[in-house]
C-alpha cells in the first residue's frame, strides 16, 4: 500500500488553498450573504414598543385586521386582585377596560401595550382605551410589589395567531414604582461599593442612636407624618424612602409599663400607608388600617409590657413597605431596670436596590438577597460616626431586626455580654445563667434575632479601643451591618 504524501510545509486553512481572486470573490459573496441574513431577521423581528411605565413589548409581527368593534369590559379591584383576572376578545377587536377599586389602598392596570388606567383610588373608577388587539396581552398593576402580590391579567385575542412570551421584554417581574425596571444591564443595580458606602456615611448626619431619656409624664403624644423622598446612598446612587417623621428609621419611643400613647398619623404620601405597634394589644381593623393620601388617623395604645417593640407600615405587601423604609422601636422598660452608664439603639434593616432614585426592587425582595444591610438606615454610619463609651461604662444596647427578611446575629468583637435579655426574658444577668441550673460564670457572644424580634445586652469593656458592632452572619456585615464603639481610658 502507497502511503500519502506529507505536506513539506505548513498545510494551508481551509480557503486559502485556492488563488487570491476566487478567495476574494468568495469572502464578498459570504458577507453580502451574512448581511442579507441579519437584514431579513431585523425586518421580520417585531420592532420594541415603549409601554407604560417604561415596560416594553414587540408589535404584533403581522399585521391584524380591525374589525371595528369594541369590546367593552368591567374589572373590578378586591384586594390584590383582579375580577376578572382574564378577557377574552375576538383578534381585532378594540378593547376598552373600566377598573372599579373596591381595595383599600391605590391601585392602577397597565397593560404591555402602553396604555394604562393612571392611579386609582379606593372607591374611584378608571376607563382605558387598550387600542385594536392582536395578540394576547399582559396587565399588571405598576405600584411597588402588587404585582408580585398577583394582580395581573391577561388578554386573549381569540382566533390571533400564536405568539411567543414576552416575559423578558416586559419585565414586569421587576417592575419599580411606575413599571421602571430594576435589573436593567449597567450600573442602575450595582450596589454601591464598602467603600463609596463608607464615603458617604462620612458626609451623612448620623441617625442619633442614643436611647432618648424617659418623660416624667406617663402619657404621650406624637404626630407620625409620612413622606416619600429619596436617600442618596453614594456619589451618583440614590433610592426611593418612604418614611415616618422624614427619617428611616422613624422616632424612637421611649417609656414604662403602664404608659399610654396618642399617636396621630397623617399621610403626605402618594399612596396608601398605615401603622401597627408591636407594643400594644388591639384589634387592627380601626388603628392599623390603611389610609389615603391627605387622610389622618388616632391611634392609642398602652405599653403592657417591657421590651423593645417593632412598629411598622402593614399596608400589602408590608415586605414592600417595611424594605422602602417604614419601620421604627418602641423601648418600654420594667420598674426595675438597672440604671447603665450608656445606652444605644440600633435596629437593623434591608435594603433592596431598584433603579436609581426607585423605590425597593420586589422581585429582591422576595428573594431575600439584599443589596445592602444597615444599622438605623444607613450602610456603615457608625464606622464614620462611632459610638463612644468609656473604660469601665456598663454599655446597654438595644436591638431590634427589623427585616423584612434577614436574621441578626448580634456581636460586638472584643467583648462577652454578661446580660442577655431577649423576647420577654433574661438569659444570663450579671454573669449568671437565668436557667437555675448553671452555677459557674457565665455569658454570651451572641444574641441572635429573626425579624420583628428585639432585646438587649448588656457589657463592661476593659479596655480602650475601637469595638466593631456586626451582624456576625458576615456577609450582611460586609453589606453594611457594621458599626464600631470607640471606648477611651
Amino acid at each position: 500500500m502507497t502511503e500519502p504524501t506529507r505536506p513539506s510545509g505548513p498545510r494551508p486553512l481551509p480557503g486559502q488553498d485556492r488563488p487570491p481572486l476566487q478567495r476574494a470573490a468568495l469572502a464578498l459573496v459570504g458577507v453580502v450573504a451574512v448581511v442579507a441574513v441579519s437584514l431579513a431577521a431585523v425586518l421580520a423581528r417585531p420592532a420594541l414598543v415603549e409601554g407604560a411605565g417604561g415596560a416594553r413589548t414587540r408589535a404584533d409581527a403581522a399585521v391584524v385586521v380591525a374589525t371595528g368593534h369594541t369590546t367593552e369590559v368591567t374589572v373590578t379591584i378586591t384586594g390584590m386582585a383582579f375580577e376578572p383576572s382574564s378577557i377574552d376578545l375576538p383578534a381585532g377587536d378594540d378593547l376598552r377596560v373600566t377598573v372599579v377599586n373596591h381595595g383599600d389602598q391605590r391601585h392602577d392596570l397597565v397593560f404591555a401595550n402602553g396604555t394604562g388606567t393612571g392611579t386609582i383610588a379606593p372607591g374611584s373608577r378608571a376607563t382605558v382605551d387598550v387600542g385594536v388587539v392582536g395578540s394576547d396581552l399582559d396587565g399588571w398593576c405598576s405600584l411597588p410589589g402588587h404585582r408580585q402580590m398577583g394582580m395581573t391579567l391577561r388578554v386573549v385575542a381569540q382566533g390571533a395567531t400564536p405568539t411567543a412570551p414576552e416575559a423578558a421584554l416586559t419585565h414586569g417581574d421587576a417592575l419599580g414604582s411606575g413599571g421602571a425596571m430594576s435589573d436593567a444591564a449597567g450600573t442602575a443595580t450595582i450596589a454601591p461599593t464598602m467603600t463609596q458606602l463608607e464615603h458617604a456615611a462620612q458626609q451623612a448626619t448620623p441617625y442619633p442612636a442614643a436611647l432618648p431619656p424617659l418623660a416624667d409624664a406617663t402619657e404621650h403624644d406624637y404626630t407620625f407624618t409620612v413622606t416619600e423622598g429619596v436617600q442618596d446612598l453614594a456619589a451618583g446612587r440614590a433610592r426611593a424612602v418612604w418614611t415616618y417623621n422624614g427619617t428611616s428609621p422613624g422616632p424612637i419611643l421611649h417609656g414604662r409599663v403602664g404608659d399610654t400613647f396618642h399617636i396621630t398619623l397623617v399621610n403626605h404620601g402618594s399612596m396608601g400607608h398605615s401603622i401597627d405597634f408591636h407594643a400594644g394589644e388591639l384589634a387592627p381593623d380601626g388603628p392599623m388600617r390603611t389610609i389615603e393620601p391627605g387622610q389622618s388617623l388616632q391611634y392609642t395604645f398602652t405599653a403592657g409590657r417591657a421590651g423593645i417593640w417593632m412598629y411598622h407600615c402593614s399596608t400589602t405587601p408590608m415586605s414592600q413597605h417595611i424594605a422602602n423604609g417604614m419601620f421604627g422601636a418602641v423601648v418600654i422598660e420594667p420598674s426595675d431596670l438597672d440604671l447603665v452608664d450608656q445606652q444605644y439603639v440600633l435596629i437593623q434593616s434591608e435594603e433592596y436596590l431598584g433603579p436609581d432614585g426607585a423605590p425597593a426592587d420586589p422581585v429582591k425582595v422576595a428573594a431575600g438577597i439584599p443589596d445592602l444591610v444597615t444599622f438605623n438606615g444607613r450602610a456603615f454610619q457608625y464606622d464614620a460616626h462611632p459610638l463612644t463609651a468609656r473604660v469601665g461604662d456598663r454599655v446597654r444596647i438595644w436591638v431590634l431586626d427589623a427585616g423584612p427578611n434577614a436574621s441578626w446575629s448580634f456581636h460586638v468583637v472584643g467583648t462577652q455580654f454578661d446580660t442577655v435579655w431577649t423576647e420577654g426574658a433574661y438569659t444570663v444577668w450579671h454573669g449568671a445563667a437565668a436557667d437555675g441550673h448553671t452555677s459557674w460564670a457565665t455569658g454570651a457572644q451572641v444574641l441572635p434575632l429573626l425579624a420583628a424580634q428585639g432585646g438587649f445586652v448588656e457589657f463592661v469593656p476593659a479596655q480602650p479601643g475601637h469595638y466593631a458592632i456586626v451582624n456576625h452572619q458576615m456577609s450582611l456585615a460586609e453589606k453594611g451591618a457594621h458599626g464600631v464603639l470607640a471606648v477611651t481610658g
